[in-house]
């Protein structure tokens, strides 16, 4: 299996050794770059399957780089790392269309994690499947039905286009305002979007006090996120002969 490509776009040579000297055992190949030019570069000139930005580059605003690349890059996925009280910039860049965010300072299995369901994110909006699975939840967009273990799970019409935004964007954090824009536009509000929201809960969630399917970004929105199957949901092993 080719190894994926991690473009690492950060000011700080300490940063860019840690990610390098951790993601690389781990099977990633890591590029890396200092500042604004260095990132146009890498992305021009090699395979890159996700880029990490820095905000904080030297030479260039990191939210008018990430708009750029958004226009140059569209299918890029990018995974934004923001200084931990920076969540104004953290919005302006989900709302450009970056995939995801990392705070620093990072747990690097969380970093790993949050890189991987970029990629995969960006692979469903290329071509998103009319049968949705993460878990024991089962979505058919065509149909408009929602299966919780195999049952039917009745949504009003607006918790149905809530689910439908996240499920098409899956894996990525989706802003209060991206979200009521979509939906209501200027007639929404974010009490109304929880309000909704804690009703997608009761109806999909195995602990609605404790999510693990609609998960809350504090200030920013909410992400749906990709589960595995449950045990039960596999299919069973090949049966072996009898001797």
């Amino acid at each position: 299996m080719t190894e994926p490509c991690v473009l690492v776009a950060d000011d700080e040579p300490a940063i860019r050794r840690l990610l390098r000297t951790s993601l690389t055992p781990q099977g990633w190949r890591v590029a890396e770059a200092a500042d604004g030019a260095e990132t146009r570069t890498a992305l021009q000139s090699g395979r890159v399957d996700v880029l990490l930005l820095d905000l904080g580059l030297p030479d260039i605003d990191g939210i008018e780089l990430l708009r750029e690349i958004r226009t140059t890059h569209p299918h890029i996925p990018i995974v934004v790392l923001s200084a931990r009280e920076d969540e104004r910039g953290k919005v302006a860049a989900l709302d450009l269309g970056a995939d995801d965010y990392v705070t620093k300072p990072f747990f690097m299995a969380e970093l790993v994690a949050r890189l991987r369901n970029a990629i995969r994110h960006r692979l469903q909006q290329e071509g998103t499947p009319p049968l949705f699975a993460s878990g024991d939840l089962r979505v058919d967009l065509v149909r408009r039905q929602t299966l919780l273990a195999g049952a039917e799970i009745h949504l009003s019409p607006c918790e149905w286009d809530i689910l439908h935004l996240l499920v098409s964007h899956a894996g990525r954090v989706l802003t209060h305002r991206l979200i009521l824009g979509k939906l209501w536009g200027a007639s929404g509000d974010v009490q109304q979007l929880r309000v909704y929201v804690r009703q997608l809960r009761q109806k999909l969630e195995r602990d609605p006090e404790r999510p693990t399917l609609i998960i809350t970004e504090t200030g920013i929105g909410y992400r749906l996120v990709i589960q595995e199957p449950h045990p039960t949901d596999r299919p069973p092993p090949p049966a072996q002969d009898a001797h």
